[in-house]
């Protein structure tokens, strides 16, 4: 009994996680521009899955949904480059937003907990995300599509474009922890014991 009790648990996980991975696609399709930004930086919302399956299933669960939805991504658009540069980078960007957020709450497991966490979370993907964008990312196009060196955009574009996408998805995600925490507590605890 204890063994299908189990497998029926993994089974769950599992089909959750695909579920929110074809969530967080179709919120990564979405996409956006931002006024006054550079035309290839878009804001989406696809990491608000990846975090809510990170709260509820761990964070093995929420790096799953951040590869499942760029693998999607990827097969369903390409890339100009033949290398999924900007899927890798986004798969980056989510997991770097999510860990340290999902760090965080652990720690302080209470609305206050998750703002310290979203706040952590944007400060930290804003700056390695600018770091990887100047040494690997950039350089990256420059190489594959023949572009100038477009580093100079880390400093003014990249590191704002972020604070704000960081922003703008902790509001959207704090507005649904709001109204879902005592579920996701309740649920990650049945998960977990």
């Amino acid at each position: 009994m204890k063994k299908m009790r189990k497998k029926h648990s993994k089974v769950k996980v599992m089909v959750s996680i695909g579920m929110l991975s074809s969530i967080a696609y179709l919120l990564m399709v979405l996409q956006f521009p931002l006024p006054y930004f550079p035309n290839f930086l878009f804001v989406d919302f696809s990491d608000i899955p990846a975090m809510l399956a990170t709260l509820i299933f761990g964070p093995v669960a929420g790096i799953l949904v951040e590869l499942l939805k760029n693998v999607l991504d990827y097969v369903a658009t390409g890339s100009q480059t033949g290398i999924p540069v900007g899927h890798i980078a986004n798969f980056f960007a989510g997991i770097i937003f999510i860990l340290p957020t999902y760090l965080v709450y652990t720690r302080i497991k209470s609305r206050k907990g998750m703002t310290l966490g979203l706040i952590v979370g944007t400060v930290i993907m804003a700056v390695v995300m600018s770091i990887l964008n100047y040494y690997v990312i950039l350089p990256a196009y420059t190489a594959l599509l023949n572009m100038p060196d477009m580093r100079s955009y880390v400093i003014p574009f990249i590191l704002p474009f972020n604070i704000i996408k960081g922003i703008m998805m902790s509001i959207i995600f704090m507005l649904l922890f709001i109204r879902m925490q005592a579920w996701i507590n309740k649920f990650s605890v049945v998960n977990n014991a």
